[in-house]
């Protein structure tokens, strides 16, 4: 009986967390269908008859298909590009470490801790001299910066969990390091590659701060889309929750339908 308690009392538990963390999503949802006068009504209006006006004003006054269009080209090019670099990276530190090679992973994840606008000024002046300045290249490659510590330890985890034997056999059966990349390593981590991948598309996606400030016209992704929405005298809630709307729903579709792939690689290794 007191087993039964407690599931139910952690159950209630999980379930208040889960409702907390959604909350936000679902009162956005909410409001993208309201007209602004009961968007900023108060009380807040639960019952109401839902329209589509915020949507129709979000998608015409802007290029909504060509923010779009920015994302997926921005957050697919940057993840290709980081695994790229990332996998060789990777396996150097995993089956070939050196004295600091432990040193120089702690200093790559050491990057991601400083705060984004602490970079803002040089990068802004590099991608100006540059000519990178509102391109989707530019926005590739700080994206790329910005994931490649994370790509970099994760599938440095995931190869950590390769048994060394089947390379050492490979190696003394004469194949080559490219090849033992490509025939035995690749499909062997495949998993964990597919989840890393999944997760610097998604971390990408949602990257705001630098395609708010290095983009104006023809670069931006559904992030600065979104900014667009908070003028000088004012938010307009519900069109900005429309917005918000479009910008997150094929983001949550691509996760709902990768979700199995990106927990199995996730759970790579765990159970042996």
């Amino acid at each position: 009986m007191r087993n039964r308690t407690g599931s139910v009392l952690f159950g209630a538990i999980a379930w208040a967390a889960a409702l907390g963390m959604a909350f936000p999503i679902i009162w956005m949802l909410i409001t993208a269908f309201k007209t602004e006068a009961q968007a900023i009504a108060i009380p807040p209006l639960l019952i109401f008859r839902p329209v589509l006006t915020s949507f129709q004003t979000a998608t015409s006054g802007t290029a909504y298909l060509s923010f779009a269009i920015n994302s997926v080209v921005v957050s697919v090019g940057s993840t290709v590009l980081a695994t790229l670099i990332a996998f060789p990276a990777a396996y150097a530190m995993a089956f070939r470490p050196g004295r600091h090679t432990q040193d120089l992973l702690v200093w790559m994840l050491s990057t991601k801790m400083l705060p984004p606008v602490g970079a803002l000024i040089p990068i802004y002046i590099i991608f100006r001299d540059a000519g990178l300045l509102d391109t989707r290249t530019g926005l590739v490659i700080v994206d790329t910066l910005m994931n490649l510590p994370l790509v970099i330890w994760m599938l440095y985890s995931f190869f950590k969990d390769i048994p060394h034997e089947i390379l050492e056999a490979a190696r003394v059966d004469g194949v080559g390091t490219r090849q033992q990349m490509i025939h035995l390593l690749l499909p062997l981590a495949s998993p964990g590659i597919a989840s890393t991948a999944l997760l610097a598309i998604i971390l990408s996606w949602n990257e705001a701060f630098w395609s708010i400030n290095l983009t104006s016209a023809h670069a931006g992704t559904l992030a600065a889309y979104i900014a667009r929405f908070s003028a000088p005298e004012g938010l307009f809630w519900a069109q900005l929750s429309a917005a918000s709307v479009l910008t997150v729903a094929p983001i949550l579709v691509f996760g709902s339908l990768t979700q199995r792939r990106l927990v199995r690689g996730l759970t790579f290794g765990a159970v042996k």
